[in-house]
């Protein structure tokens, strides 16, 4: 089966001066379709980093990035744009949502952008993740709950085949961080490949298989 996500050898360097700073050695990962791994990982180990690289928001230094067999890394940033709109989800703890939209609207904003023919009815996406009767609702107005599951909407929103989410549980509640793992488990069940970064332990309980990364490399 082939990969949906696929790293080889990412490096990634930051320099600020004489300072260098390496923040990827190596790191060589994939994910399949259907799994739910979870990236683990003191502070500063490269979980955002990497998470950012493979989303192709940042570009690695060295190495090669692949979603479902296509090259993200190295591209311009129009070809990278594309790709993530159309092929990955992303969920941060910081949250995906835009401020002066509805619920509703961010996730027909997300679907715009993706520009997808197959993408998923709105009111439906949102009834499936117990989000529907806040559709009308500004992302100010949601409880910490209901911003978890507006933002799991809007990554989902174009059907992705990768879905990647940097500390999205990182502010919840530990019942609702139980109800939006188990999203995570149903939503790879249907195909999806997931890929959490996380300091939960509940997170690793929940994934498929753990993922370890310390200071910039797999262990």
């Amino acid at each position: 089966m082939t990969a949906a996500l696929h790293a080889e050898s990412l490096y990634r360097f930051f320099r600020a001066g004489d300072e260098e700073t390496l923040a990827l050695r190596g790191v060589s990962l994939e994910v399949h379709p259907g799994q739910f791994v979870a990236l683990v990982g003191p502070s500063g180990s490269g979980k955002s980093t990497l998470m950012s690289c493979l989303a192709g928001i940042d570009e690695p230094d060295g190495g090669t990035v692949r979603i479902t067999d296509h090259r993200m890394s190295h591209q311009s940033e129009p070809v990278r744009a594309e790709l993530r709109a159309r092929r990955i989800g992303l969920l941060f703890q910081s949250a995906n949502l835009i401020g002066h939209l509805s619920v509703r609207d961010n996730v027909r904003l997300a679907q715009r952008l993706a520009r997808r023919r197959d993408r998923p009815d709105v009111p439906e996406l949102l009834t499936s993740l117990g989000i529907a009767a806040r559709s009308g609702a500004y992302p100010g107005q949601l409880s910490g709950g209901e911003t978890a599951r507006a933002g799991l909407a809007v990554a989902l929103a174009n059907r992705p085949a990768v879905l990647l989410a940097d500390e999205p549980t990182g502010e919840l509640d530990e019942g609702t961080e139980q109800h939006v793992l188990q999203l995570f488990s149903a939503l790879a069940a249907t195909g999806v490949a997931i890929l959490v970064a996380s300091h939960s332990p509940a997170v690793a309980a929940a994934a498929d298989r753990i993922i370890t990364i310390t200071d910039g490399a797999l262990t």
